[in-house]
Protein backbone atom coordinates (compact mmCIF):
# COMPACT_ATOMS: atom_id res chain seq x y z
CA UNK A 1 0.00 0.00 0.00
CA UNK A 2 3.00 2.24 0.38
CA UNK A 3 3.36 2.20 -3.40
CA UNK A 4 -0.29 3.16 -3.86
CA UNK A 5 0.13 6.01 -1.38
CA UNK A 6 3.24 7.20 -3.23
CA UNK A 7 1.56 7.02 -6.66
CA UNK A 8 -1.91 8.19 -5.61
CA UNK A 9 -1.60 11.64 -7.22
CA UNK A 10 -0.86 9.99 -10.57
CA UNK A 11 -4.17 8.13 -10.37
CA UNK A 12 -6.24 11.14 -9.35
CA UNK A 13 -4.58 13.18 -12.12
CA UNK A 14 -6.21 10.69 -14.50
CA UNK A 15 -9.65 11.19 -12.90
CA UNK A 16 -9.39 7.79 -11.17
CA UNK A 17 -9.95 6.77 -7.58
CA UNK A 18 -8.17 4.03 -5.66
CA UNK A 19 -10.29 1.83 -3.41
CA UNK A 20 -8.78 -0.98 -1.37
CA UNK A 21 -11.07 -3.80 -0.26
CA UNK A 22 -9.81 -5.32 2.99
CA UNK A 23 -10.70 -8.64 4.63
CA UNK A 24 -10.63 -7.05 8.09
CA UNK A 25 -13.50 -5.46 9.99
CA UNK A 26 -14.24 -1.74 9.93
CA UNK A 27 -12.41 -0.95 13.17
CA UNK A 28 -9.19 -2.63 12.01
CA UNK A 29 -9.33 -0.96 8.60
CA UNK A 30 -9.97 2.45 10.13
CA UNK A 31 -7.06 2.06 12.57
CA UNK A 32 -4.70 0.97 9.80
CA UNK A 33 -5.74 3.84 7.50
CA UNK A 34 -5.22 6.39 10.25
CA UNK A 35 -1.87 4.94 11.31
CA UNK A 36 -0.54 4.76 7.74
CA UNK A 37 -2.20 8.05 6.65
CA UNK A 38 -3.54 6.53 3.46
CA UNK A 39 -5.16 9.15 1.17
CA UNK A 40 -7.56 6.74 -0.56
CA UNK A 41 -10.55 4.89 0.88
CA UNK A 42 -10.45 1.42 2.37
CA UNK A 43 -13.52 -0.78 2.41
CA UNK A 44 -13.92 -3.33 5.20
CA UNK A 45 -15.09 -6.66 3.77
CA UNK A 46 -14.81 -9.20 6.61
CA UNK A 47 -17.57 -11.39 5.14
CA UNK A 48 -15.91 -11.34 1.69
CA UNK A 49 -19.09 -10.14 -0.05
CA UNK A 50 -17.29 -7.68 -2.33
CA UNK A 51 -14.39 -10.06 -2.90
CA UNK A 52 -16.82 -12.78 -3.94
CA UNK A 53 -18.66 -10.44 -6.32
CA UNK A 54 -15.40 -9.81 -8.17
CA UNK A 55 -14.22 -13.43 -8.02
CA UNK A 56 -11.22 -12.82 -5.80
CA UNK A 57 -9.43 -16.09 -5.10
CA UNK A 58 -8.92 -17.31 -1.56
CA UNK A 59 -5.98 -19.70 -1.15
CA UNK A 60 -5.28 -20.68 2.44
CA UNK A 61 -1.97 -22.24 1.43
CA UNK A 62 -0.85 -18.83 0.12
CA UNK A 63 -1.86 -16.71 3.14
CA UNK A 64 -5.52 -16.10 2.29
CA UNK A 65 -6.95 -13.75 -0.30
CA UNK A 66 -4.84 -13.36 -3.38
CA UNK A 67 -4.35 -9.75 -4.47
CA UNK A 68 -6.74 -8.69 -7.19
CA UNK A 69 -6.74 -5.44 -9.03
CA UNK A 70 -9.56 -4.11 -11.17
CA UNK A 71 -10.16 -0.91 -13.05
CA UNK A 72 -13.89 -0.28 -13.08
CA UNK A 73 -15.38 2.49 -15.20
CA UNK A 74 -18.10 4.85 -14.03
CA UNK A 75 -20.74 2.55 -15.47
CA UNK A 76 -19.54 -0.31 -13.28
CA UNK A 77 -17.88 -2.22 -16.13
CA UNK A 78 -14.57 -3.90 -15.34
CA UNK A 79 -12.11 -2.60 -17.96
CA UNK A 80 -8.99 -4.27 -16.58
CA UNK A 81 -8.53 -7.13 -14.12
CA UNK A 82 -5.46 -8.78 -12.70
CA UNK A 83 -5.93 -11.93 -10.61
CA UNK A 84 -2.67 -12.52 -8.75
CA UNK A 85 -1.04 -15.93 -8.43
CA UNK A 86 0.86 -14.95 -5.26
CA UNK A 87 0.91 -12.21 -2.64
CA UNK A 88 3.67 -10.38 -4.50
CA UNK A 89 2.03 -10.62 -7.93
CA UNK A 90 0.93 -7.00 -8.31
CA UNK A 91 1.10 -5.11 -11.62
CA UNK A 92 3.41 -2.11 -11.76
CA UNK A 93 1.90 1.34 -11.49
CA UNK A 94 2.95 2.12 -15.06
CA UNK A 95 0.73 -0.69 -16.38
CA UNK A 96 -2.29 0.68 -14.53
CA UNK A 97 -1.62 4.27 -15.59
CA UNK A 98 -1.28 3.12 -19.22
CA UNK A 99 -4.69 1.43 -18.99
CA UNK A 100 -6.23 4.57 -17.50
CA UNK A 101 -4.66 6.72 -20.23
CA UNK A 102 -6.12 4.41 -22.91
CA UNK A 103 -9.56 4.54 -21.31
CA UNK A 104 -9.44 8.32 -20.97
CA UNK A 105 -8.42 8.69 -24.63
CA UNK A 106 -11.29 6.44 -25.70
CA UNK A 107 -13.78 8.46 -23.67
CA UNK A 108 -12.40 11.76 -24.98
CA UNK A 109 -12.71 10.59 -28.58
CA UNK A 110 -16.33 9.54 -28.13
CA UNK A 111 -17.50 12.83 -26.64
CA UNK A 112 -18.83 15.54 -28.90
CA UNK A 113 -16.64 18.62 -29.13
CA UNK A 114 -18.33 21.76 -27.92
CA UNK A 115 -17.86 25.02 -29.79
CA UNK A 116 -16.40 27.79 -27.71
Amino acid sequence: MAQLRQDYAQFTARDAEVLVVCPEDRKAVQAYWQRERLPFPGLADPDHKVANLYGQEVNLLKLGRMPELAIVDRGGVIRYAHHASSMSDIPPTKTLLDVLDQLNRAVAQSLPVEKV
